[in-house]
């Protein structure tokens, strides 16, 4: 249907039975609902004879083109503007009303215009909004840095510009923002440090600067933000030792994320005083000494802590310490909840801690790339949800211990969609030589033992073959010696199997060996034991027909 004028504006036609017009006291309100489509894109030029207009909302529609030049410039009545999920391009010339440049006049409260394609610059004259309490531009390719006047718009609450291409510095100006709840502004291209007077924003919440070129030390003032309940500074330059600030003060704190930074110092011991902290990350960081026992005074802490604790990330930090030796009675009290523990990367001295097998609800283990000596201690087996065991590149010696064929999710079909999501997505690295890959779920991740790059010998044992519900099999470059038991055939969903730089011969192995690749520059030892082979390598002949075979991985 078309919506036709109403008593003191003109409204566009939006061809959808689903279009609601009001009237509240001689303002029109036009509300395009969500997740409906305009069907003509032409109508947005019309848009400017609505001079009487307060709310306009044509959010999560089909919106293509450029907006029309001053398109809203003598629209001095509106309220809220939500362009989003759409396809709008081009400059953001007269988003503004004109009466923007009168404090007095400008009733602008929300502006929304996140999720298009515009590839322009903040819209100017922002900071002559008075009354803007919510300014939404995340996903909109916005360009440049930020404008000035911005910083005067003293009502603003929530400037939440994620996921552009902003550039430049974060003006020491933004402390005249007083009203400030949230600041989100990661964009990859934001350079400089955090304003050191930010600690004069005492209402702010969040502070979300992750994943730009952000550097320098934090600013002593921060610790006056103690409303702050979620800090997330990830994926920058961040510098500094972080013993020395006094966390216990941001007694509101929820959610703390300084992955991959580079600060230094101890483990935070003043953030045992923030006992409604839930998620904390560390990882990839150049901290040092040991994580203290304190820690199990947060009782709510998810991503590293005690009784909710789910996720312990701390990959590549505390380099070259002993492996944390705790107190076991207070690891089985304190850590009872923990599914998924990293400690890869941190070329950690010393055995495989005992304090491991009291996680009874342990899910992912991660132990890769450490000094790790010893054996794998059987107890591993009595870990009743264990399903992602990695040990690779460390220096443990020993068997392939028996007891790992007990590993129930490994044993019987188990239902991971029970599994529940962590509050911070947790990153791993499939090999040495990968680049990592986000996880946002535990049961994204594929049931897999990972032993490669160490010194274990003897037999690869019968009983591997239970492992029935085994994705990934890893214990190349290892000593093992015999043949592969005629078990390892019972692994009928195992995806990768590499047995790869082992002594293992003998194995009645049939059928031609793949011409070209690695396998060329193996001598014919390394195929003994084998009389069904053919090939030029082995320099004898088939006794057997070709036929179709499975590449695991292996001389």
């Amino acid at each position: 249907m078309n919506i036709v004028p109403a008593a003191g504006g003109q409204i566009i036609s939006c061809h959808t039975e689903k279009s609601i017009l009001r009237n509240h006291g001689g303002f029109n309100i036009l509300m395009q609902p969500a997740m409906n489509k305009l069907v003509q894109r032409y109508h947005l030029p019309s848009i400017g004879n609505l001079t009487h207009i307060s709310h306009l909302n044509l959010s999560h529609n089909h919106v293509h083109g450029p907006l029309p030049i001053n398109s809203f410039h003598f629209l001095t009545l509106l309220e809220i503007i939500d362009l989003s999920y759409n396809s709008l391009s081009g400059e953001l010339t007269g988003l503004i009303p004109s009466l923007a440049w009168n404090h007095s006049f400008c009733s602008m409260r929300l502006l929304d215009f996140s999720y298009n394609d515009f590839s322009s610059q903040v819209p100017p004259r922002l900071g002559n909004c008075s009354r803007l309490k919510s300014f939404q531009a995340g996903y909109s390719n916005l360009l440049r840095s930020l404008p000035d006047d911005i910083y005067a718009a003293a009502s603003l609450e929530e400037p939440s510009l994620h996921f552009n291409k902003l550039s430049g510095f974060i003006s020491n100006d933004i402390i005249n923002l007083t009203s400030l709840l949230v600041l989100e502004l990661y964009s990859k291209e934001l350079i400089g440090s955090i304003p050191r007077d930010i600690g004069k924003l005492t209402n702010l919440k969040y502070l979300l600067l992750y994943r730009n070129n952000l550097s320098g030390s934090l600013p002593s003032s921060m610790m006056n933000c103690t409303n702050l309940k979620t800090l997330n500074l990830m994926g920058n330059l961040f510098a500094g030792n972080l013993s020395a600030y006094n966390f216990s003060v941001l007694s509101q704190l929820e959610t703390i994320d300084l992955y991959i930074n580079m600060f230094t110092g101890s483990f935070l011991l003043t953030l045992t005083s923030c006992r409604l902290l839930t998620a904390l990350r560390l990882a990839c960081n150049q901290l040092e000494g040991q994580i203290p026992p304190e820690i199990i005074k947060l009782k709510s802490l998810i991503l590293m802590g005690c009784k909710n604790l789910n996720v312990l990330f701390l990959t590549m930090n505390f380099m070259n310490e002993a492996t944390p030796n705790y107190d076991q009675n207070k690891i089985s009290d304190g850590f009872q909840n923990l599914r998924a523990v990293s400690l890869a990367g941190c070329q950690l001295t010393g055995q495989v801690p005992l304090w491991l097998s009291k996680l009874t609800k342990l899910e992912v283990l991660l132990l890769s790339g450490n000094q790790i000596t010893g054996s794998i201690p059987g107890w591993f087996g009595n870990l009743p949800s264990l399903f992602y065991f990695a040990l690779s590149q460390n220096n443990i010696s020993g068997e392939f211990p028996k007891e790992l064929s007990r590993l129930q999710p490994l044993v019987i079909e188990q239902n991971k969609f029970n599994r529940n999501k962590p509050d911070l997505p947790f990153f791993l690295f499939p090999n040495q030589n990968s680049t990592s890959h986000q996880y946002n779920r535990i049961f994204g991740l594929r049931p897999t033992i990972f032993l490669a790059n160490n010194s274990l010998s003897g037999r690869i044992p019968a009983e591997t073959g239970q492992l029935k519900f085994l994705n990934v099999l890893d214990l190349g470059n290892n000593n093992f010696a015999g043949s592969i038991p005629n078990q390892i055939s019972q692994l009928t969903i195992l995806e990768r199997l590499d047995l790869s730089k082992n002594h293992l011969s003998e194995n009645n192995l049939q059928g031609p060996i793949p011409s070209g690749g690695q396998l060329h520059t193996f001598p014919p030892s390394s195929f003994e034991g084998n009389p069904e082979f053919c090939s030029d390598i082995a320099n004898r002949s088939s006794t057997t027909e070709p036929r179709t075979t499975t590449n695991i991985g292996l001389p």
